[in-house]
C-alpha cells in the first residue's frame, strides 16, 4: 500500500478504533484495489479529493466485471466509505460524493446451522475420541462445546484467556467488536469438559506470558491462530456430514436453538453481542423457515 494517507487509516483501524485483524487486512485489499483503479482511471493516485461519482461507478463496474459477488463487492464500497468519512474528519476532504454511491442490493441469505440430531451426533463423535483424555481430542472437544454454548465469535474464542473463563459462576468475560466486554453463561456440558481440558493444557502451555494466558493452544503450547480453529471445527462437521457448513454456522446454532426453544430476542442479542436488534432478528427468520416445513409436512390440509 503505496499510500500515505490509506496506511494511516489503516493503521487507525488497528490502533485506535481496535478493528480484528481479519477487517483490517479486508479494507487493505479493498482500499488497494480502489487505489490501483484510481490510478490507471485518472493517471494518478493519491488525489482522494479529486475522485468524482464517475470514478466511483466506474470502481465498482469493474469489481463486477471481475465477477466479484454482490457481497463483495458491497463491502469493498463500504471500505471506501468508511475511509472517505476518516478523511473527512481528519482531513476535510469531502465524503458527500462517495455517500451517494448505491451499494448494490444483496439477497437475503438465512444462515446455515446444525439441526439438533446433528448437534447429538457431533459431539457424541467428538466425546468418543476424548475418552481417554488425550490433549488434541479433550482440547477439540471444548472448543466446539464453548463455540455451540456461548456463540461467539470466532475472533472472540480465539482470544480468550485463562482469566475471562469463571467456571465457578458458569460465564465467561468475551472481548467483542469494537472492544465491548459482554459476560456470556456457559452451560454445564461445555463447564465439565472445560474442567477436564484445562489441566491437561497446563502440560503442554508455553512459558510465554501471552502465550500462557490463551485459554486454547497448539501442542507446542502457542495460542491457536484462527484458521487452526477453523479448520478443527471443519473436520468435526465433515466427521457427520454436515456438509456447507463454516465455523460461523455454531454461532448460527446457538442463536437458532434458543429462539426456537422460546428465548427472548433481546437476551439472545445481548449474548451474541449484536450492537442491533435487526441484526438477531435473522435467526427470528430461520425459525419461522422451519415451522413453515413442519406445518407443510404435518398439516393435512396444507
Amino acid at each position: 500500500m503505496s499510500d500515505p494517507l490509506v496506511r494511516e487509516y489503516l493503521l487507525h483501524l488497528e490502533k485506535e478504533t481496535q478493528h480484528s485483524p481479519h477487517t483490517v487486512s479486508a479494507y487493505a485489499r479493498d482500499l488497494a484495489a480502489f487505489e490501483e483503479f484510481c490510478a490507471r482511471h485518472y493517471g494518478r493516485a493519491g488525489d482522494w479529493a479529486g475522485v468524482d461519482r464517475l470514478g466511483f461507478r466506474g470502481f465498482l463496474g469493474e469489481l463486477q466485471r471481475r465477477g466479484l459477488s454482490k457481497r463483495t463487492a458491497a463491502r469493498a464500497l463500504s471500505a471506501v466509505r468508511s475511509f472517505y468519512r476518516y478523511l473527512q474528519l481528519q482531513h476535510g476532504i469531502n465524503a458527500s460524493i462517495v455517500r451517494a454511491a448505491k451499494v448494490p442490493r444483496l439477497p437475503k441469505r438465512l444462515p446455515g446451522h446444525l439441526e439438533r440430531g446433528q448437534v447429538d451426533q457431533l459431539f457424541a463423535a467428538l466425546e468418543t475420541r476424548a475418552a481417554e483424555d488425550d490433549f488434541g481430542p479433550l482440547r477439540d472437544l471444548a472448543i466446539l462445546e464453548l463455540f455451540y454454548s456461548t456463540g461467539m465469535r470466532l475472533s472472540e474464542l480465539q482470544g480468550l484467556d485463562i482469566g475471562t473463563l469463571d467456571l465457578l459462576s458458569d460465564q465467561v468475560k468475551v472481548l467483542g467488536k469494537g472492544r465491548k466486554e459482554r459476560i456470556v453463561p456457559v452451560g454445564d456440558r461445555a463447564v465439565r469438559v472445560l474442567r477436564r481440558y484445562l489441566p491437561v493444557r497446563e502440560g503442554v502451555a508455553s512459558p510465554t506470558a501471552a502465550d500462557r494466558r490463551a485459554v486454547f493452544v497448539s501442542t507446542r503450547g502457542r495460542r491457536l491462530a484462527p484458521r487452526s480453529i477453523q479448520r478443527i471445527v471443519h473436520k468435526a462437521f465433515d466427521s457427520i456430514g454436515a456438509d456447507g457448513l463454516r465455523t460461523h454456522s455454531l454461532r448460527h446454532s446457538f442463536a437458532t436453538h434458543l429462539l426456537d426453544a422460546g428465548a427472548d430476542l433481546r437476551a439472545v442479542q445481548e449474548m451474541l453481542g449484536h450492537a442491533s436488534l435487526s441484526t438477531t432478528q435473522v435467526y427470528t427468520h430461520t425459525s419461522v423457515e422451519r415451522l413453515k416445513r413442519v406445518y407443510q409436512q404435518a398439516h393435512p390440509r396444507a
